[in-house]
């Protein structure tokens, strides 16, 4: 993959995927070799939906931790 994807969806799946296969070891080395700030994909990604898991290392929809009654 030589750049991250627009795609809010596909970027969500790509940079979990890369993380999971541990390609890169923290979400700041992968934005690091692609160009990018942390903040960055974060803030664009809370704006479609997704929040960033520290202790799971992986973007997640919004809520989906919560439980709601």
């Amino acid at each position: 993959m030589d750049y991250l994807p627009k795609d809010p969806a596909i970027l969500v799946s790509s940079v979990n995927m890369l993380l999971r296969d541990e390609e890169f070891d923290t979400l700041e080395s992968l934005c690091y070799n692609f160009g990018t700030e942390p903040k960055d994909i974060k803030n664009y990604l809370l704006g479609h939906g997704f929040v960033y898991s520290e202790k799971q290392k992986q973007f997640r929809p919004i809520g989906y931790d919560t439980v709601t009654r």
